[in-house]
């Protein structure tokens, strides 16, 4: 017995229900009642980082990394929304998929991840 899955994010905000409506609009993430939203069978990766990392910006604690499953179709429709995006070849992983990296509009990291079709499998255990 032990835990099987995240159970949600919870994280403070300046203002809650702008954030909630922007996550919802432009990620489909917590448009259902309470916040929840059904996601796809698969693992998630729960890795403290060092303090000094440079994976993410120094000034946050925590960056959430969401899996996607068109990460092209989904900053096609962030660009147009003039939501700022970086990618860079880099971080992209043959095994383990490709990478962008947005923020919210509290200046949150979120990191998106398409998961390496040929290798799903694999990928699912990064």
């Amino acid at each position: 017995m032990g835990v099987n899955g995240i159970g949600g994010f919870f994280f403070r905000a300046r203002d809650p229900e702008a954030l909630a409506r922007w996550y919802a609009e432009h990620l489909g993430v917590g448009a259902g009642e309470y916040g929840r939203w059904a996601t796809e069978a698969g693992s998630s990766v729960f890795a403290p980082f060092k303090a000094d990392t440079d994976y993410f910006p120094a000034d946050r604690q925590w960056m959430l990394n969401l899996r996607v499953d068109d990460l092209d179709g989904l900053l096609e429709r962030l660009r147009a929304a003039d939501i700022e995006i970086v990618t860079n070849p880099d971080w992209d992983m043959p095994g383990v998929g490709r990478f962008a990296r947005i923020h919210d509009p509290e200046g949150n990291p979120l990191e998106l991840w398409e998961p390496d079709p040929e290798d799903e499998d694999d990928a699912d255990a990064v």
